[in-house]
């Protein structure tokens, strides 16, 4: 039982953020930093995946959202690793 109630509040939680992220006034803040949102709902759907069990699924979501933030990091550092993560 202590189980089923532990699921629905990790369910609720992450309800939550999704609905955050999807919020406009929370992406312009996550856009003025530099965030992405679409990537940022990737990695929530992949957190969500990972504490269902689903590790493949989260290590594909987790391995895409890595590849795609690195490449934007070295688009706007010119290549360089370093400094302020841009998405």
């Amino acid at each position: 039982m202590a189980l089923d109630g532990a699921d629905r509040e990790l369910d609720l939680v992450l309800e939550e953020l999704d609905t955050l992220l999807k919020n406009p006034d929370v992406g312009a803040i996550l856009t003025a930093r530099g965030i992405n949102t679409s990537l940022a709902l990737l990695v929530a759907d992949a957190l969500r995946a990972y504490l269902k069990g689903h590790k493949k699924e989260a290590a594909e979501d987790l391995s895409t959202a890595a590849e795609e933030i690195a490449a934007r990091l070295a688009q706007s550092s010119g290549g360089a690793a370093g400094g302020k993560v841009a998405s």
